[in-house]
């Protein structure tokens, strides 16, 4: 089942310093396909996180993706994308930040 995949404006800024425009197609197309795929982030309310390879990086020395799936309503939201070589880990207060900034209604909130 595919579902419909929201990029937001950190995600989208992020994402362009890592990866070409095909590629983040190839990303939206596999998150659509695989939403469910990714680890829960502990303590994060639901957001999930997986490894997407980074231009001649592969996925180890890649790029982080966190995103949020909203089974309500078939929307993935693609929050945020980032290096280690940037961010080791993300605070958990940021992560409540990235998904309190969702609109309401897609959050259930």
């Amino acid at each position: 089942m595919y579902l419909t995949v929201a990029q937001t404006a950190v995600f989208q800024r992020h994402a362009a310093e890592i990866w070409t425009p095909d590629e983040v197609d190839a990303l939206v197309n596999w998150i659509a396909m695989h939403a469910a795929d990714g680890d829960v982030i502990p303590q994060s309310g639901g957001l999930r996180k997986i490894r997407w390879a980074a231009s001649g990086r592969g996925k180890r020395g890649g790029a982080r993706v966190i995103y949020y799936n909203v089974l309500d309503d078939g929307t993935v939201w693609l929050l945020m994308a980032y290096t280690k070589a940037k961010f080791d880990a993300l605070p958990a207060s940021f992560l409540k930040e990235l998904k309190n900034a969702l609109p309401q209604t897609r959050t259930g909130r």
